[in-house]
């Protein structure tokens, strides 16, 4: 499997993905991701280049958005002086699931943290998808806060605000990395 940045042309495959998780997760007793996320917002982060697609031939398994910027709200400014890098939107088909796809897109994404000179790779979950806060807690992250003021990126009050943390660090992933060579972020040493 490769790992390749998103294009344009793969934000109907992104939308559908979330619409397949959103149902997959309503059928577990989950509210996640069930308010439609704005693909204007979307293909604005795939521009960015921070989503990135794991493709296995010509099939999409999964996808991860991996950025230097935080959202608004969520991490504290001592927090925030910390070079770190953020994941988002982290999401393996259904029929991937069970293969640790997730895992090892955690682990490319703490060694292209490091390799940005990162000190933390950091994320914040669905506050009240307990399942999943025990799967980044396996996955070695640990629990910052959570935090439930404010709004959601897609409108509403804020529903993702549980806080978790992991150092950056090199890992092998064992994917075939077709992305650029990292930016280092710019207040790393």
């Amino acid at each position: 499997m490769i790992i390749t940045p998103a294009e344009p042309h793969d934000l109907a495959k992104l939308l559908s993905f979330r619409e397949e998780a959103a149902a997959w997760l309503r059928a577990l007793g989950s509210d996640q991701w069930s308010r439609p996320y704005p693909a204007d917002k979307l293909l604005a982060t795939i521009e960015a280049g921070t989503v990135f697609m794991l493709r296995d031939g010509h099939t999409t398994a999964g996808t991860i958005t991996l950025t230097p910027d935080a959202e608004e709200g969520l991490w504290s400014d001592d927090e925030l002086s910390e070079p770190s890098m953020f994941v988002n939107k982290l999401t393996i088909a259904r029929e991937y699931a069970g293969q640790n796809l997730g895992g090892r897109l955690l682990d490319w994404a703490s060694d292209r943290a490091h390799c940005a000179g990162a000190r933390w790779l950091r994320l914040d979950a669905w506050t009240t998808n307990e399942g999943l806060q025990r799967y980044y807690l396996a996955q070695g992250f640990t629990h910052v806060r959570t935090v439930r003021e404010g709004t959601a990126v897609n409108g509403g009050p804020r529903v993702s605000g549980w806080l978790a943390q992991r150092a950056a660090r090199p890992a092998d992933h064992g994917f075939a990395d077709h992305t650029p060579v990292p930016a280092r972020i710019p207040f790393a040493a």
